[in-house]
């Protein structure tokens, strides 16, 4: 099996795609998006300090000066509170000014952006030169004579990820790498250099070939480079393709994983359109998952992964994936067609219309119903077209290596329990298969989980439809593990292959690490059976257990968190904490020393070490003087050479709980989670999972809202350690647009000549996005 432990910070890399009449979306990290036809909501807030610009000696307008990006994805992403750089007038006394707001200048042709009446300022989607100036003018409405300004430089980002995210190469093999920006004309280019982590610009391994760019005055520019593997790989471990754009402050890198086991793994397989009888873990949806306009025509569509194949008792085959994927979340009817790949990989086109290039693999057979709170489960059926899918139940990647370095389609493993799949553990590892990321694994982070989800009934999500409070449900935290498309993937045990969840919901926390959200299979089949089967018995489609490749890149949420600069006030916390803590040295007792350190709990606060002897059952508290305790077992004589580490992990591997230790944790969290989750609506979700402070232990682990983040968070509730996960709230489809008229194409009534573009996810065909 492959692993890495190595798993340096990733800069989060929130996609912002083109404007017209094609651009490609990366939502959130559930169903994918492909927008056709939109203007983008760009992330901003990239640059420009607190300086005052005065006018006319009443107002003044703050910050006086900024830099921000027509799109932002990897720009402050980690950091950053808000989508747009805020403006705010005062007047001379320091008193808030009562202004009315404006934009002048910016580009010739994509304007200088825009302005709410509160001073939020967006700029445009994309450029048509290197850099433009934008007046941000605040006129008081007292007085119009007295106006004053500001000025903001807007510089071309990232619209999306590179392109693969992540790929698994073994010595000597090689990727292409692409990366669009929001650029048309101009001369800006992508500039890629190797890293040993995310955001660096020096180590890692492998060597890099010339970029090559295309630009167009009607298309956006976009530039691959070929990353090729070196010819001897000693260890597997991650390197880093790092991409930077001009005077940009967006970063955004592709992350290999260099294997000793010679594996070479790229997701754009499970984005093609695939021969039949398909194998799972591939690109599809509904037929009709898409927007329409005034036109009647493609404004954007959805896509996810046909995730596995399950039968029932009469031996009738069933594809299985989400009810947001398969039933457009709740707004579909049975019957309606799926197909493979998904519209999000044919460019909006559904099946039928001239030049599609996709299957129909099935039509929707069932769908345990979303807007229910008797629901627990994301999950949807669709009956297999003869011959459509491979009736064992195939997976891409799921097998062994072949002789090329590639990874063989496989069932998932059903032998063990007669295709009713095993529970999740804490701490188990497991893989998925799925449209975005490939196959991929990471561990079970959190059992026992409570999670608020929310749904749109249209893919630009313009439309809220339901939010969704589930229970019980596994998370998964680990770099690449997940991104927006792999809605659906089976999760499995990647001991034996038996399935253990579905996955649906996720996202990018600020640490840069990624955490996912399945329904356990269990639940999954009995709700099917009750909601949809009639009472019918459903098992998963597999064979013998087997073991999978895993392609493991690592969690670097503790070394992340150890990253973090702390603030000065945290480290006079520290300081004034240590004399207390220095009385809980007792060697006999096996607490050897104590030392200044960082929690990873809670990333950006500080603690204290207390090193103890290994083995020793020292007690120590869960804070001092209110600061965190970070325990790390060490011998005496290792103390002693002065490279003691600072985090348990850097001690040896994380040893697993107690089953006491879980069960009394589940005892106390079942009985606080939905109360936390309602007094604080800052907090979406909350499981059982293992400090990371100290192992022995397990934490509460709360997800919290990163634009309502609380000044204060406790470091222990009802005697639990409490573990914070500081990320976007969830929801399961993301498109950051807004629509506007097209131009023609693929309209659902009739079949208009295809315009020349592709969907940049696919490695095969690299055309410019156009704009016009």
């Amino acid at each position: 099996m492959i692993d890495t432990s190595q798993s340096p910070e990733r800069e989060a890399g929130h996609l912002k795609a083109a404007a017209r009449p094609l651009q490609a979306a990366r939502p959130g990290l559930r169903t994918l998006t492909l927008i056709a036809v939109t203007t983008v909501l760009a992330l901003a807030g990239c640059g420009g300090g607190a300086v005052s610009a005065n006018g006319g000696g009443s107002i003044s307008i703050s910050p006086g000066t900024a830099t921000i990006d027509a799109n932002c994805t990897g720009c402050n992403s980690s950091s950053s509170s808000g989508t747009t750089e805020q403006f705010t007038a005062t007047t001379s006394g320091g008193g808030s000014a009562s202004v009315t707001w404006s934009v002048s200048g910016g580009d010739a042709l994509a304007g200088p952006g825009t302005i709410s009446s509160s001073g939020q300022y967006t700029p445009p989607s994309y450029l048509t030169a290197n850099s433009v100036q934008v007046t941000v003018k605040a006129t008081p409405t007292s007085n119009s004579s007295t106006a004053a300004t500001a000025s903001v430089i807007v510089t071309p980002g990232f619209l999306q990820p590179l392109t693969p995210e992540n790929a698994a190469l073994g010595a000597g093999g090689s990727t292409t790498i692409t990366g669009f920006i929001a650029e048309a004309g101009g001369t800006t280019g992508i500039n890629y250099t190797l890293s040993s982590s995310a955001t660096g610009s020096s180590g890692g391994q492998g060597t890099l070939g010339t970029p090559d760019c295309t630009r167009g005055t009607s298309s956006f520019t976009y530039c691959t480079i070929t990353y090729t593997a070196p010819g001897t790989v000693a260890s597997t471990a991650a390197t880093y393709v790092v991409a930077t754009v001009g005077a940009s402050s967006s970063t955004t890198s592709a992350e290999i994983l260099l294997d000793t086991a010679g594996v070479n793994s790229d997701p754009a397989g499970h984005q093609a359109q695939l021969n039949t009888p398909i194998s799972l873990g591939s690109s599809g949806g509904n037929n009709k998952d898409l927007d329409l306009n005034s036109l009647n025509q493609a404004a954007d569509c959805c896509g996810g992964t046909l995730g596995s194949l399950i039968q029932n008792s009469s031996g009738t085959q069933y594809i299985l994936s989400c009810n947001h994927v398969l039933a457009r979340s709740d707004q579909a009817s049975l019957g309606e067609a799926i197909v493979q790949p998904g519209l999000i990989d044919d460019n909006c086109t559904p099946y039928g219309q001239a030049g599609a290039a996709t299957t129909l693999v099935g039509s929707l057979t069932g769908f345990v119903p979303l807007d229910s709170t008797s629901t627990n489960v994301d999950a949807a059926i669709a009956a297999v077209n003869s011959g459509a899918v491979s009736s064992s139940g195939s997976i891409l990647e799921l097998g062994a290596k072949q002789s090329n370095g590639t990874l063989a389609p496989a069932p998932p493993g059903t032998s063990s329990t007669g295709g009713k799949g095993e529970a999740g553990a804490l701490s188990m590892s497991v893989a998925k298969s799925g449209r975005t990321t490939g196959l991929t694994c990471a561990t079970i982070s959190a059992v026992n989980f409570d999670v608020e989800v929310s749904y749109y009934s249209n893919c630009a999500e313009t439309t809220p439809y339901y939010t969704k409070n589930y229970t019980n449900q596994i998370a998964i935290s680990g770099n690449q593990f997940s991104d927006a498309g792999d809605s659906g993937s089976l999760i499995v045990d990647s001991s034996n292959a038996e399935p253990v969840g579905l996955f649906y919901a996720g996202g990018e926390d600020s640490n840069n690490v990624g955490q996912g959200i399945a329904n356990p299979v269990a639940d999954v089949l009995s709700e099917l059976s009750s909601q949809v089967g009639n009472g019918t018995t459903y098992t998963f489609v597999g064979s013998a257990d087997h073991p999978v490749s895993c392609l493991n890149y690592g969690d670097g949420t503790a070394s992340a968190a150890q990253a973090r600069t702390l603030s000065q006030a945290e480290k006079a916390r520290i300081q004034d904490a240590l004399p207390a803590a220095s009385t809980l040295i007792n060697p006999s007792a096996g607490i050897l020393d104590v030392a200044a350190g960082k929690s990873s709990d809670r990333a950006g606060e500080g603690a204290v070490i207390v090193y103890v002897a290994p083995g020793a059952s020292a007690a120590v508290p869960d804070s001092v003087n209110g600061v965190r305790t970070v325990v790390i077992p060490i011998t005496a004589e290792a103390l002693a050479q002065g490279t003691a580490p600072t985090t348990p992990q850097q001690a040896g591997p994380t040893p697993p709980l107690s089953p006491a230790v879980l069960s009394q944790a589940i005892a106390t969290k079942q009985q606080i989670a939905q109360n936390l989750m309602k007094q604080n609506r800052a907090f979406f979700g909350a499981g059982v999972g293992q400090s990371l402070d100290n192992p022995k232990k397990a934490a509460l682990v709360i997800y919290v809202d990163r634009r309502q983040v609380p000044a204060q968070l406790p470091s222990t509730i009802d005697g639990l350690r409490v573990r914070y996960v500081i990320m976007d709230r969830l929801h399961v489809t993301r498109s950051y647009a807004t629509g506007l008229e097209a131009h023609s194409r693929c309209s659902l009534d009739s079949a208009p000549a295809r315009p020349s573009l592709t969907d940049p996810f696919s490695l095969k065909k690299l055309p410019a996005l156009n704009i016009y």
